[in-house]
């Protein structure tokens, strides 16, 4: 999963909702065990908490420093810069059913592969009927 293939620019995993406990987590997890071998970037609403969040990774961070992106979940051009620069979305931020949609429908469109935390059941099999066909085509 973690193989470095560096294409056209593009982050290999972007982690939205990074300065969250779980997403804090991913964080250090991905900074220690990957961050020579991939690049990456942490997101979310606040521009001062993600570079407190940098700076914090920075004494067990492997390779470069991640990149810092500014995206709320209900800004959709926002969103959809985020998505079109990565090759993957980890979204830690929940609700899923309040602030994943716009973050899944633009995954679909730019051809981005999405993963998340949710156990929202209801909401995981809506969006798979309402973006399923979409993130095949643009794959």
């Amino acid at each position: 999963f973690f193989c470095h293939i560096q294409t056209m620019s593009k982050l290999d995993i972007v982690v939205f909702g990074a300065t969250g406990f779980t997403g804090r987590l991913c964080c250090e997890h991905i900074a220690k065990q990957h961050g020579d071998k991939i690049s990456w970037a942490v997101a979310g609403r606040s521009k001062s908490k993600l570079e407190s969040l940098v700076a914090s990774l920075e004494g067990g961070c492997k390779g470069a420093k991640p990149t810092i992106i500014v995206a709320d979940s209900q800004d959709e051009s926002a969103i959809d810069r985020m998505c079109s620069q990565t090759r993957v979305v980890l979204a830690t931020a929940g609700p899923f059913t309040v602030y994943g949609t716009n973050v899944v429908a633009s995954c679909a469109k730019h051809g981005t592969h999405y993963c998340d935390i949710t156990g929202e059941a209801m909401w995981v099999k809506e969006m798979a009927g309402q973006y399923d066909a979409a993130a095949k085509q643009s794959k």
